[in-house]
């Protein structure tokens, strides 16, 4: 007998982590997901326990409709609905009255439009719509993808099975909550200097990382009595060198714009527009990209974005933070009709770039502007160079040594060793 619980409102981003991240497409099945959930797993009904071990479709049908729902297969929405004389049934209910846990309908069906790109008026139309008129085929599809999911165990064609609590999937902000605090995590005083020094050192890569190394200090000022903290701090003997080309007040600037992204990246992800600096022309042109990560690499910050690059090309592009003119990146949700209508058809099919896809990028050719053409690059070192500086070290995944019988077009036979690279580089 399963003891799991499913206790999340609809809010808009349950809804989307149950669509799977097409919510645009699956507002009304998402809530029907919902309601299974929160009927089968929830604290105050939780047929997981009155459901028998092996259940099927027409058990949990019997237990989600009133016992005048028509049973035919062979029923259209409309006659299911219309041959169901309790009004009381869930086929009679509006997706509205499923929300009496959200506490503002308004801010709710404004992130929906955030998540979606729907208009109010689809919305609003989709809020009296009856989620659960529908024909018991959609019903057995629901649950089939529910198990798919893993919300069930699929014993056989037809037959399924609740999982326990802790087979349970979890939506990525409630399973980060599940994880150790910092605070329960202890170091020792030597660990704590250690810590502390490296992330001062790195400190400008992440600017949230000033609440870490404010928290270190507080530890280390607990551990030790203020007058002898001085005394007890052990000599720093390793140091980490790293250049960071821009001045106090341009950082200031591009820190805001990766706090922008941060948050952006946390919420619900979108399109960004904002003014950039073309160095090789010397002008300033507007983009409309969809960010995907950041990079700290040859001494600044830079920005991997999808959409239409200052040359006119749909694709990947690199920016450096650092050039863009913009006081403040401004956030286009995916219904703004500023938004490219390529983007928004990734969008809409589920398949927006994600950071894997860069560093896949990043490894198949070597050169931090992975999306240029890819040329054969051999580079040769003399000898006794070769043995104490590029032998028996690691270097990009494509960087291997070549026989001399395989170099193309080679000099002499004392001609250097050679190393065959894939370049993408400008």
């Amino acid at each position: 007998m399963s003891t799991a619980y499913f206790s999340y409102p609809p809010t808009p981003q349950i809804l989307q982590w149950l669509s799977k991240g097409q919510l645009a497409n699956r507002l009304t099945r998402s809530l029907r997901f919902w309601v299974l959930l929160t009927n089968i797993y929830g604290t105050e009904t939780n047929w997981s326990n009155l459901l028998s071990q092996q259940f099927t479709y027409p058990d949990l049908r019997d237990r989600l409709f009133s016992p005048n729902h028509p049973h035919r297969e062979q029923l259209s929405a409309k006659e299911v609905t219309t041959q169901c004389q309790d009004s009381y049934c869930f086929c009679h209910r509006s997706f509205q009255s499923f929300l009496t846990e959200i506490e503002s309908k308004v801010d709710w069906k404004q992130e929906i439009q955030h998540l979606t790109g729907l208009s109010f008026t689809k919305i609003e139309t989709q809020l009296q719509q009856q989620p659960f008129a529908t024909v018991h085929r959609t019903l057995r599809d629901d649950l089939k993808y529910l198990s798919q999911q893993g919300w069930f165990n699929n014993l056989q064609r037809g037959q399924y099975q609740c999982r326990s609590l802790e087979q349970l999937p979890t939506p990525l902000a409630f399973a980060r909550s599940t994880l150790v605090s910092p605070s329960d995590i202890s170091l020792s005083s030597n660990q704590a200097w250690e810590m502390l020094r490296v992330l001062e050192s790195v400190s400008f890569i992440q600017p949230n990382l000033e609440l870490v190394i404010q928290s270190l200090w507080e530890q280390l000022t607990t551990m030790t009595p203020q007058p002898q903290i001085l005394g007890q701090e052990p000599s720093q003997r390793i140091f980490i060198h790293l250049d960071y080309i821009l001045c106090d007040q341009v950082q200031d600037r591009v820190d805001t714009y990766q706090q922008q992204l941060e948050q952006l990246w946390q919420q619900r992800g979108g399109v960004i527009e904002f003014n950039y600096w073309v160095a090789r022309q010397e002008e300033k042109v507007q983009v409309r990209v969809y960010p995907v990560c950041l990079h700290y690499v040859r001494r600044a910050k830079y920005l991997s974005a999808y959409g239409k690059d200052p040359d006119g090309n749909f694709g990947w592009h690199n920016y450096r933070l650092d050039r863009i003119a913009s006081e403040r990146l401004k956030i286009l949700a995916w219904g703004d009709p500023a938004v490219p209508r390529s983007l928004k058809k990734l969008w809409r099919t589920g398949q927006l770039p994600i950071p894997e896809a860069v560093e896949t990028e990043l490894n198949a050719a070597w050169g931090f502007n992975f999306y240029l053409p890819r040329q054969l690059l051999i580079m040769s070192f003399p000898p006794q160079f070769a043995r104490w500086y590029v032998e028996q070290t690691e270097r990009h995944p494509t960087f291997q040594a070549v026989a001399y019988e395989d170099l193309p077009n080679v000099g002499s036979p004392g001609s250097p060793k050679g190393i065959r690279m894939s370049c993408s580089d400008e």
